[in-house]
């Protein structure tokens, strides 16, 4: 079966999760991505590679990272953008979300970026553009559900590719609240696709998936040896929202045990790296002192989202 995401001819047709990619294509994003970091300093921060096409933010689920830096990827590449407010759309009349998109298609959309509470809301879309003979129409995959965010996790292998350069000799631990996380889900993919050997997953037996050993990754649940030697350190953020019943007797416990301080982050190598997705809880999934400290590169991340956004919509409008 034909990956859905993919034209006939392999090109990318819509970004909906990083799991079945190649690595050509992982690698193609990365590299378009490069020189639209230099746009930010330039005068005039605009290029006319989506001149005149219609980008339309469709946000179910609250966001101020993903939202704002898709907006200023589409605008820094001449789109005109509409953000959909959801709160006050026909969808709070009960319209359904195929509804949404047939009517947005009638005003002519190019794009979509989505964000949506239910898993395969996207891949839901892009069926229905097939079937609608309606294929010039691209969607990306802003975060669906526990289940992918795969811009994050592209711009997450553009800040280790911009610090480490390379992929082939890295250790990568990932900690925290990966049960709920589709931002981890997504890293995992690129990373194993990227060719990192180890990946390491680490937290609460209550915040692991018991079958993520199947995607080639390492379990601990003890941090500091976890932490052992790793290059790059992924913080998550604690799904409050998603956690059904007690999986944490406090977030002060979760602090205790697994949030990130200069005491444990002492375990992983002297030049490794510390990334966060954003929103960070202070003083339960990382201290103060190491997110401002000189390992993080946390803000550096938000940048090159900008830039790895734009490259993503350059390429799937053909551009």
């Amino acid at each position: 079966m034909r990956n859905p995401q993919l034209t006939k001819n392999g090109e990318l047709q819509h970004l909906l999760t990083i799991d079945g990619l190649p690595r050509e294509i992982l690698t193609a994003i990365l590299d378009t991505a490069a020189p639209f970091t230099e746009v930010a300093e330039r005068e005039v921060k605009k290029l006319p590679l989506l001149r005149g096409k219609s980008v339309f933010n469709l946000f179910f689920e609250n966001s101020t990272r993903t939202r704002t830096t898709f907006e200023i990827a589409a605008k820094r590449l001449s789109a005109d953008v509409i953000n959909l407010n959801i709160s006050t759309s026909s969808t709070a009349k009960g319209e359904t979300l195929l509804d949404t998109v047939d009517n947005l298609c009638a005003m002519q959309a190019d794009m979509f970026v989505v964000r949506h509470a239910s898993s395969g809301a996207p891949f839901l879309m892009a069926q229905h553009l097939a079937a609608m003979n309606l294929e010039h129409i691209h969607v990306i995959n802003a975060g669906d559900g526990r289940h992918a965010h795969p811009t994050q996790g592209l711009l997450d292998m553009y800040t280790i590719r911009h610090y480490k350069q390379d992929f082939t000799g890295l250790v990568v631990a990932i900690v925290g609240d990966v049960l709920h996380s589709r931002v981890a889900r997504s890293q995992i993919h690129a990373l194993t696709t990227l060719g990192v050997p180890e990946v390491r997953v680490i937290g609460p037996k209550t915040l692991i998936p018991t079958d993520v050993g199947k995607l080639g990754v390492r379990i601990f649940h003890d941090m500091r040896a976890g932490l052992k030697d790793v290059d790059v350190v992924m913080m998550l953020r604690l799904q409050n929202e998603r956690m059904q019943g007690a999986l944490l007797p406090s977030p002060q416990e979760f602090f205790k045990y697994y949030g990130l301080t200069a005491d444990k982050l002492d375990c992983a190598r002297p030049d490794a790296i510390v990334m966060h997705p954003g929103p960070m809880n202070r003083g339960v999934e990382i201290d103060s002192a190491v997110a401002d400290g000189p390992h993080a590169v946390i803000l550096p991340q938000v940048t090159f989202g900008i830039a790895v956004r734009m490259a993503v919509m350059s390429m799937l409008a053909g551009a």
